[in-house]
């Protein structure tokens, strides 16, 4: 007869992370339908399934449930803010930073910004330094380079920087104009570009062809007529709370909020304007800064997922337009933690 084998325990293994369930009235995954009486299961900072609280709850080894009130909505992602705190309901935000002796200085995703005033400065000083900070970074979050250079000839390499370290690009429309980033290389699904103007039809067509998403910043936002044209014409739109002027973070759906009422006062309709807005705030976001597919993705919640949401106090049938009534922020969920203002949320 043979020997038994005796079960060797393996050292150091950790234990898997309790399964933990949020709930609330309404669940807004933003990449699938609304889910009423619906739960978030996550495990560690994942999401393992977003559906039906019933199902769920018996589907799942759940450990512990959250119930909230209102809704909870993928948490918002501002693609470009200032380096404060960050407004109600973003989980995820692009700071831009001073310099490379920032660059640890702030949690979230963060850009580099070059602001070398001649192409010998650069050669000089700027350029080593940021490849210097580049390579030495230790980060969870990606880095990426903000182009606030005016010169021709630095912005050109910036470009090829970006593309040789496998970097994200940002550029200010406030600065430069989208022939002139696409004639130095910045422009590409790699770049997201911050817009406070007006920009006419040649320019849209020119950031929709190069996959470029657009991120609407104040003030200009708040001409209607423009973001609707950006909406039906296809382009790729985001929102951010910075001012070019030097204004500091804001509410991200506020600002969603006073492009929907301007177009109602101006007569405009756009189909489904309210939803495309949520989807701007959150998975446009996250587009603008390539995390928007594959695991640990963001700016939606659905099967591996960064398990990053809010939840609002927000009720009725038609969650997007809810969202646009500008309702308290309840709390924050960030890679499976609790952030952020927790009044109305019950463990049981």
């Amino acid at each position: 007869m043979a020997g038994a084998k005796r079960a060797v325990p393996v050292l150091g293994r950790r234990a898997p992370a309790p399964v933990v369930a949020h709930s609330a009235p309404l669940v807004l995954p933003v990449c699938a339908a609304p889910v009423r009486d619906g739960t978030v299961v996550i495990r560690g900072e994942r999401v393992l399934q977003v559906g039906s609280r019933e199902e769920l709850l018996s589907s799942f080894p759940v450990t512990r449930e959250i119930r909230w009130p209102g809704l909870i909505v993928a948490g918002l992602v501002d693609a470009c803010s200032a380096p404060a705190p960050p407004g109600p309901g973003v989980t995820t935000r692009t700071t831009v930073l001073t310099g490379p002796a920032d660059l640890t200085s702030l949690p979230g995703v963060s850009y580099v910004e070059v602001s070398s005033a001649s192409e010998q400065e650069w050669e000089d000083h700027d350029r080593d330094a940021l490849i210097t900070a580049l390579r030495e970074v230790d980060r969870p979050c990606p880095v990426g380079i903000a182009a606030g250079t005016r010169d021709p000839q630095v912005l050109e390499d910036v470009a090829v920087l970006a593309r040789t370290f496998g970097l994200r690009l940002l550029a200010g429309l406030d600065r430069h104009s989208p022939m002139a980033l696409d004639e130095a290389g910045v422009l590409g699904p790699h770049c997201h570009v911050a817009c406070a103007r007006p920009l006419d039809p040649g320019e849209r067509k020119l950031l929709r062809l190069r996959r470029s998403v657009i991120a609407l910043c104040p003030p200009g936002q708040t001409r209607a007529a423009d973001v609707l044209a950006l909406l039906e014409e296809g382009n790729r739109l985001a929102l951010g709370t910075r001012d070019p002027a030097g204004g500091g973070p804001g509410d991200l759906l506020g600002l969603a909020a006073v492009v929907r009422e301007r177009a109602r006062e101006l007569g405009l309709r756009v189909r489904g304007l309210d939803r495309r807005l949520v989807e701007a705030a959150t998975l446009g976001g996250a587009r603008a800064l390539g995390l928007d597919a594959g695991p640990g993705r963001i700016g939606s919640l659905g099967p591996g997922s960064r398990a990053d949401f809010a939840v609002f106090d927000a009720r009725g049938r038609y969650p997007y337009s809810a969202l646009m009534g500008r309702p308290p922020c309840l709390g924050t969920v960030t890679g499976g933690t609790v952030t952020g203002t927790v009044t109305g949320g019950t463990l049981t």
